[in-house]
């Protein structure tokens, strides 16, 4: 495996602050890293992360010392979540690049998959969510201890107002440069055009791409509300934030401190959720702050979201995963949606 010269000096310098993961007898030293902000008002892995380590803490009466590492001070999450896999980082928090260490990781990603939040917790708190788990450490050697949101996607255009898939038809749309939304964007008949995000803005701002696509938080941060101006709350698709750490340290502590860890990530999991919700709910009156014209699809709009994005990638998946795999999350939704 290659390792990237910043995740290695990264790590010589959490080395320096802790020889090993045993400080003393007993007592062990958790580095917790993410590519998010440090900025707790703004930033859900932040959140996370310091409700994980006090958490971790007082459960734990000091026996665990949990240390974050935000701000990619170790790198990008590829490279977190190699630093995990190999042992030499304990913990991090990833969402887009889970499909390069876990293709079935993609499933979730279907688009118009979950219609709220509630299904989505469900789901993935859920018998679904814990064997997509439980294959993950098969797959990979690394636990996935919850799963936390990234949130849902939605579209925002400079000048035309889309309300259903004929109005993307030819626009061209920012999106990330992974096969799956290539797919799903050429399904609803825009144009994607794969840019990265530090380059986005301008490119919104010069008329190189028409719109994006992101969670409405990602779009509030990122200040896009100064060049595009139409907002439509279509949800295509749903991110999840994966709290994966290490087997190597997970069978270092005793049991009592593997529990202490693994009930610490759920607070910080369910943490995240409602950081997240709120930086969302606050980011539509922010929204209407700055003139941006949101809206939300009607019942019959979004079916036709669904049924132009849906089989074309459920196909492309099928390429990828077990479609079993697609069926049983297409079962959980269904069987969340009905229960109360």
């Amino acid at each position: 495996m290659k390792t990237t010269p910043t995740l290695l000096s990264a790590v010589a310098l959490a080395a320096a602050l802790s020889c090993a993961p045993a400080l003393a007898q007993n007592k062990f030293v958790l580095k917790l890293a993410h590519s998010d902000s440090a900025d707790m008002t703004t930033s859900r892995k932040a959140v996370m992360s310091d409700v994980f380590a006090k958490e971790v803490k007082a459960r734990s009466g000091g026996r665990i010392d949990v240390q974050v590492f935000g701000a990619g001070a170790l790198g990008g999450e590829k490279d977190l979540v190699e630093g995990v896999k190999n042992g030499v980082i304990q913990a991090g928090l990833a969402s887009g690049v889970m499909a390069n260490f876990f293709p079935s990781a993609m499933v979730t990603d279907l688009p118009y998959l979950f219609p709220n939040d509630e299904v989505a917790d469900k789901v993935m708190d859920g018998p679904f969510g814990q064997k997509l788990s439980a294959d993950f450490q098969a797959a990979t050697g690394m636990h996935n201890l919850c799963f936390g949101e990234v949130g849902f996607r939605h579209f925002s255009t400079g000048k035309t107002p889309v309300h259903s898939p004929k109005d993307l038809k030819g626009l061209k749309i920012r999106v990330q440069e992974t096969p799956l939304y290539v797919t799903e964007m050429k399904a609803l008949g825009a144009q994607p055009t794969p840019i990265a995000f530090p380059e986005t803005y301008t490119a919104l701002q010069t008329g190189v791409v028409d719109g994006q696509e992101n969670p409405l938080p990602t779009f509030i941060f990122a200040k896009f509300y100064e060049v595009q101006k139409n907002v439509t709350l279509d949800g295509h698709n749903y991110g999840i934030d994966w709290f994966v750490l290490s087997d190597k340290f997970y069978k270092s502590l005793p049991a009592d401190l593997q529990k202490v860890v693994t009930d610490s990530a759920r607070v910080a999991c369910s943490a995240e959720r409602k950081a997240n919700r709120t930086f969302t709910a606050n980011g539509t009156k922010i929204l209407a702050e700055k003139g941006v014209t949101v809206y939300t699809p009607t019942a019959a709009e979004m079916a036709e979201f669904r049924a132009a994005a849906q089989p074309p990638v459920v196909e492309f998946l099928k390429t990828k995963v077990d479609p079993k795999l697609i069926d049983s999350i297409q079962a959980a939704v269904k069987q969340a949606e009905g229960s109360k």
